[in-house]
């Protein structure tokens, strides 16, 4: 089995195959891909951001001085929870 050639947005022009010895496997790979990517990290960090904060009351990320940055805040969607797509 063989997943969809995979590329990166930084290298265009590079494509990656990856190969499996099952179905599974293929299924295990592209979810563990999905999870690695930054959007699906950022999403992470907003929804536990914010769980964090409603527990608290504090922002945990202010101690760090980044609380305001634009990339950390929530958009215009309503569910922030982390999402595989």
């Amino acid at each position: 089995f063989s997943l969809p050639l995979a590329g990166f947005i930084e290298e265009p022009e590079r494509k990656y195959c990856f190969e499996c010895d099952s179905q599974e496997q293929c299924q295990e790979w592209i979810e563990a891909l999905k999870r690695a990517s930054y959007e699906f990290m950022r999403r992470s960090l907003i929804f536990y951001r914010n769980e964090i904060q409603k527990m608290t009351g504090k922002d945990p990320l202010e101690q760090y001085g980044i609380s305001e940055e634009a990339r950390f805040q929530l958009g215009t969607h309503k569910d922030s929870s982390p999402h595989l797509c």
